[in-house]
């Protein structure tokens, strides 16, 4: 059935041709990228957490800071990179990725020599710290730009090898998230004692899977975007995420700058105004209503799946704690789920719900999920609702790139790599702390409900992008144990508990979710059922035969 401006939808019963095996090869590689750019994620947030404190002397801001360092650059490259990537290639692109890699693990293991070339003390050690540290802040922040570029090349590469079953294959593709999290996790904590002796060990192992990738990508026929393939021009590809989308990434994006740099606001909205209306007198277009609402989506759904994994270690430490058990095995245990699900189960899930019966549905579960989680305890109890939550959280991501790369196409890397940018600013700048917030408020609660007139006496006013807040003071609390430990022990079990409590607020997210899905639901039912668009009648015979970028 044609629609406006040239696009086609794809045929109810469509024959779809079986994966060629240098695709099949391609997608592998993208693959084995994709599960480093998750490795150097965990293993990053355990070594910051233990190793690192010690040998860099680090405190919490610090060690903060320096995880940070590893994240906002894979947010704001992956962005940069779908305005050039065409142009460059992605070949150019994978390559950069790679030495990325090979920088990061020079610096950390030039830092690591530098605090461990023996007989250091004192003055002298705290002074190889600091030069130590800023040698590994900066090999994260160059680690980051390659781990987005990944994503950058590996997105639409797997979109338009597979144009015709996006979703089934995009899945496919970010199960290499989970897989990098369960294995890079998995290691860790095996290698624990090794890992505090030499932490080098997870560099090598960081930059050995990271050669894998370069072997299998190096020689590969990377394909034309399905974008350029098409002849749909550089201009078309801005209209449809039009001047409301890029106004949405820029704010995030020169946000995030202006967070990591220490820049004044006026900077920040200076850039963004002065780069907006540059974009908007080029594209001459507000963008695709639809794409501007799943963007819109796209800001509950990361912080549900990135916010929530990076918060729920944490979170379950104590109910773990008490069965016996690493809290981490929590944030294994739902990425195996995830793995395993979006390689073998997207695909028919997709094809019976449609992508948004699909991303409503696991929305439920994860409310569900979270709720239970929140007053979980228990071996049993845990990993069942651990179990419902990785459920629902399975198939956000990778389904959300897909259905914008589906309903899209004109977009290619820019549509379906900024709403991935989006979806990464939003968990840094505002789902990430607005979990914290909602923390601290519960915590607070419970100090007031249960221990009057105490929360005032240890705790503190702070700000963050969405206001002021107050929170437990570590300090003070220490302080309160000198005087009175029998109370400060009291207001350390409630911090925890209803630090878990909070999972239940932390749904507002999925429900928020899953009512936009319904929405959506009822949308596409309007317009006759969801379907797949394409741009040309190529695509709907399979493409362009040999359109490669060599």
């Amino acid at each position: 059935m044609a629609t406006q401006t040239g696009r086609m939808d794809v045929p109810a019963g469509a024959a779809i041709a079986a994966p060629d095996s240098k695709d099949v090869m391609l997608f592998w590689g993208c693959f084995v990228a994709i599960l480093c750019t998750s490795t150097a994620f965990i293993t990053r947030a355990i070594l910051v957490n233990t190793v690192w404190v010690t040998d860099f002397n680090l405190d919490k801001v610090k060690a903060a800071e320096l995880f940070g360092a590893g994240i906002w650059p894979f947010a704001i490259s992956i962005m940069l990179f779908s305005f050039v990537i065409d142009q460059i290639g992605y070949r150019a692109a994978m390559f950069f990725s790679f030495v990325c890699y090979l920088v990061y693990a020079a610096l950390a293991l030039m830092a690591y020599s530098m605090i461990h070339s023996g007989g250091l003390a004192g003055a002298a050690l705290i002074e190889a710290q600091k030069h130590a540290y800023g040698y590994l802040y900066t090999g994260s922040v160059i680690l980051g730009l390659g781990n987005g570029t990944v994503e950058a090349f590996a997105n639409p590469v797997v979109a338009t090898i597979f144009s015709r079953e996006k979703i089934k294959w995009l899945n496919r593709l970010h199960a290499g998230w989970p897989a990098g999290l369960v294995v890079g996790g998995i290691i860790t904590v095996a290698l624990s004692d090794a890992v505090k002796n030499d932490w080098r060990i997870v560099v090598y192992l960081l930059t050995g899977a990271a050669v894998v990738y370069l072997v299998m990508l190096a020689t590969a026929k990377f394909p034309v975007q399905e974008r350029v393939a098409s002849g749909t021009t550089y201009r078309e590809m801005l209209q449809e995420f039009g001047v409301i989308g890029a106004f949405i990434a820029g704010f995030l994006v020169f946000r995030q700058l202006q967070e990591a740099l220490g820049w004044s606001p006026i900077i920040t909205y200076v850039l963004l105004l002065a780069s907006v209306a540059g974009y908007g007198a080029y594209s001459r277009s507000l963008g695709r209503p639809l794409m501007i609402v799943l963007c819109l989506i796209m800001m509950p759904l990361a912080t549900t799946e990135l916010g929530t994994d990076g918060a729920i270690t944490g979170i379950m430490e104590e109910p773990m704690k008490t069965a016996g058990f690493n809290p981490a095995w929590v944030l294994i245990y739902t990425s195996a789920i995830m793995m395993v699900l979006r390689f073998f189960s997207a695909g028919p899930l997709e094809s019976r719900l449609t992508p948004v019966g699909l991303l409503a549905a696991c929305s439920a579960l994860a409310i569900v999920g979270l709720n239970l989680l929140s007053v979980a305890h228990g071996l049993v109890f845990i990993f069942a609702a651990a179990t419902l939550y990785g459920l629902g959280k399975s198939f956000f991501w990778p389904t959300m790139l897909g259905m914008v790369s589906e309903q899209f196409p004109r977009g290619g890397a820019l549509t379906l790599n900024g709403i991935a940018a989006i979806g990464m600013l939003t968990v840094g700048i505002i789902g990430g702390p607005m979990i914290g917030h909602m923390q601290e408020i519960s915590s607070r609660n419970a100090i007031e409900a249960n221990l009057p007139n105490v929360y005032q006496t240890i705790s503190h006013e702070n700000s963050y992008v969405l206001g002021s807040y107050s929170a437990v003071d570590e300090a003070k609390v220490a302080d309160l144990a000198k005087r009175d430990k029998s109370t400060s022990d009291k207001v350390q079990a409630l911090d925890k508990t209803a630090k878990q409590h909070a999972l239940a607020t932390m749904s507002i997210f999925p429900t928020i979710m899953l009512l936009s899905y319904i929405c959506l639901f009822i949308y596409f039912k309007s317009r006759g059922g969801y379907r797949p668009v394409h741009i040309s009648m190529e695509e709907l015979t399979g493409g362009v035969e040999g359109a490669v970028q060599g």
